[in-house]
Order: C-alpha cells, then sequence, then structure tokens
C-alpha cells in the first residue's frame, strides 16, 4: 500500500475491527493464568452454558473457530465423499473450504442482490439426487429467509446448518437463529461481536450430535475427558474417534465469559453508529444496506454499502485505497468465491455464473462498525468518506 498523505482525515490510523476488550475480561484472564488450567475447563464449561441460554438451544460446544465448527457439524450430521452442500458464494473461504475437506462438492447459488443473502427461490434449481444440505450465510448479521429454507429442506429431506459467523444476536421471527434449523455455527474471531481472539460454539437440540461434536473437538476422547486431571481423582480416557485438535481454551472463554454479558449493550453501540452513517451517506454515491426485514432483528455485524461506480467515477479498490490514505482501516466482505482461482479452476466456475454475487463482490466496502469506535472516529469515517466522494 501507498503511504499514507500527509493531511489526511485521522492523525493514527484507524484499524477496522479492532475489538472492545474491557477490565473484566482482563481480570479473567489473569485469573485463569494464576490458576494453572489454562486449556479447556471450567471456564469453558462456564462459558457454553451462558450462550446456550442466550441463544436458546439445547447444547453448545465451543471449540477454536467456527470452522472447526463447521467441519465437525458435517461429520456428526453424516455428510462426506460424493454429496453435494448447496451454500452461498457470498461468504468466507471457510464455508466452501470444509465442504471440500470432508470430500463433498460446494454447489454454489446466487444471492438476493438487496439482501446479499441466498435466494431462496434459486435453491430448488440446484437441488440434485446428491444434495444432501443447504448452508444458509447470514451475511452481516442479517438472517436469512429461514422459512423458505426451512421447507424447502423439508421438502427434499436435506439438513440445513446455518453460518451465523456474522449473526450472534440475530433474531428470525422471534427466534435466535441458532435455534432454527439442525445445526448452527457462530465465530468469536477478534473482529466479531463477541471476541475471544479465536474461537467458535456450535448450537445443536441434537444430544447425539452434541456429544459427538465434544468428543471429535478434543481427539475423539471420551466426554467430559478434560476431568481426568482435576481434583475428583485422575480417569483413564477412551479414543472413540479418530478426533481434531479443536477445542477452546480457558483463556479463550475468559474473554468470552464477559464479552456475552455486554452483548446488548455492545449491539446498541453498533446500532447508533449504523444510523448515524445511513443518514451521513445517503446523499453520496452509495448503495446503503436495506432495512432489517419485519419480525427480525439484524446483528450489525457489518455495514456494508455499495459503491455506486458510474457516479463516484471510481472503483472499489481505487475508493478503498483512498480511505486507507485518509488513514481509515476497511474489509471487503467479500469477493465472491466463485471468482478465486482455486474454486473457478477446480469446479469451472466463471464470471457471470453468478451475477448478483458478482455485483455486490465488485462494489462493496465495509466500513468500520464495532463498540470500540468513539464518535470522533465515526465522524472520522464519515468526513474521509465525504471528501472522497463529494
Amino acid at each position: 500500500m501507498k503511504k499514507a498523505k500527509t493531511n489526511p482525515t485521522r492523525k493514527d490510523f484507524l484499524v477496522f475491527g479492532s475489538p472492545r476488550i474491557e477490565e473484566p475480561e482482563i481480570g479473567e484472564v489473569v485469573d485463569t493464568l494464576r490458576s494453572g488450567w489454562l486449556s479447556t475447563g471450567p471456564k469453558v464449561a462456564g462459558f457454553e452454558k451462558s450462550f446456550r441460554e442466550y441463544i436458546g438451544s439445547k447444547y453448545a460446544m465451543a471449540l477454536h473457530s467456527c470452522t472447526a465448527g463447521l467441519h465437525l457439524a458435517m461429520i456428526v450430521s453424516g455428510l462426506g465423499p460424493g454429496d453435494e452442500i448447496i451454500t452461498t458464494p457470498m461468504t468466507f473461504a471457510a464455508t466452501a473450504n470444509v465442504i471440500i475437506h470432508i470430500g463433498a462438492r460446494p454447489v454454489f447459488v446466487d444471492i438476493d442482490k438487496h439482501t446479499m443473502n441466498i435466494d431462496p427461490a434459486l435453491i430448488e434449481k440446484s437441488i440434485t439426487k446428491r444434495t444432501k444440505a443447504i448452508i444458509p450465510v447470514h451475511f452481516a448479521g442479517r438472517p436469512c429467509n429461514m422459512d423458505a429454507i426451512m421447507s424447502i429442506a423439508k421438502k427434499h429431506r436435506l439438513l440445513v446448518i446455518s453460518d451465523a459467523a456474522h449473526a450472534i444476536e440475530a433474531i428470525y421471527k422471534k427466534k435466535k437463529v441458532g435455534a432454527i434449523g439442525d445445526i448452527t455455527v457462530f465465530s468469536f474471531y477478534v473482529t466479531k461481536n463477541v471476541c475471544t481472539g479465536e474461537g467458535g460454539m456450535v448450537t445443536t437440540n441434537n444430544k447425539e450430535w452434541a456429544e459427538k461434536i465434544q468428543m471429535y473437538g478434543l481427539h475423539g476422547m471420551s466426554k467430559g475427558a478434560w476431568h481426568r486431571y482435576s481434583d475428583k481423582g485422575f480417569k483413564h480416557y477412551q479414543v472413540i474417534f479418530p478426533g481434531y485438535k479443536y477445542n477452546m481454551m480457558d483463556i479463550q472463554a475468559s474473554l468470552g465469559i464477559h464479552q456475552l454479558k455486554r452483548i446488548n449493550k455492545y449491539h446498541k453501540i453498533r446500532e447508533k453508529i449504523w444510523q448515524k452513517y445511513d443518514g451521513a451517506f445517503e446523499e453520496l454515491p452509495f448503495i446503503l444496506p436495506v432495512p432489517a426485514e419485519k419480525d427480525t432483528v439484524h446483528a450489525r455485524h457489518l455495514y456494508t454499502p455499495l459503491l455506486d461506480i458510474k457516479k463516484a467515477g471510481m472503483t472499489r479498490d481505487v475508493f478503498q485505497q483512498a480511505l486507507y490514505e485518509e488513514n481509515i482501516g476497511t474489509g471487503i466482505h467479500f469477493v465472491a468465491l466463485h471468482l478465486h482461482p482455486y474454486y473457478a479452476n477446480t469446479f469451472g466456475y466463471k464470471r457471470g455464473d453468478f451475477p448478483n454475487a458478482e455485483f455486490v463482490s465488485d462494489r462493496t466496502i465495509s466500513l468500520p462498525l464495532s463498540a470500540k469506535l468513539t464518535e470522533e472516529d465515526t465522524d472520522d469515517v464519515i468526513n474521509a468518506v465525504k471528501k472522497i466522494l463529494a
């Protein structure tokens, strides 16, 4: 990247997605370090309990990433080689990569240009005798049309594994998205609304899947194996499955316990910033995010306006570089997956296959949206955008 201009909007660079970490998390991590129990232990169990109560699911299993959660969700639900799994090209690579890891094939379906979520009207056209599951991605925190998706899944006997990496707070018709479908997976990555640095959670109402995820996530060892070094006495473990090293540590859970307590407070802060952006940008060459649908709650994870390239007189990449030179950090969510070399070369996807995803992919930019932002920070973002586009 080029060096910032000599008179940028901000003196210091505004890092995109920087998390808000407060003293209770710091104190909890210190307590964990002093306890000597750093890996999977009582604080992970406490975080899981709080999360399942928040979501309204029977089970919640903490892992070291959302990617790990998606992987294990597919394994325990019986998906594997030769299967086809329908999802959206407007997502992070992990959604498709885990499908490939189990030997299955990702089948992309175009999005609704306005919601940026998978278009249910197009799903049935892509179903074949090999289709076994649908992975809706609740993009930017906006709930997908779950009534339509669940209806299609029921009709064709398909699993629904929701990628809710962006959507912890999201509600669809009075239910958290984590309590809809067969399995839902969340992310606690550093930029997410609840942050543990790295981390993820799987929610489900299926007891068998929940127990298997817990075991697969820690080398396939028997349930409750982390108790073997506790003060209750040593217990031998048994390896039940050829599992993975996907467990969350108590150090991570120490952050999550307190982040989850402030989730509604942080959501209100991001909502306020969102509305401020909408008001400031309505006259600029942007296509602003559409309002949340009736009977839904948007998690407000990403603020993703689309640049009107013709009116702005510049490409999205030029606009992003100009913001960088004003010391404003941004993100791109996402370059559509079918345009990346691996998926294009492996599955024969090409530009023109998913025009709505491509439209968004070419124009989208994610502006800073975090509970850590101050009034001055948001003013700087607004002023920098206006300076470039005016």
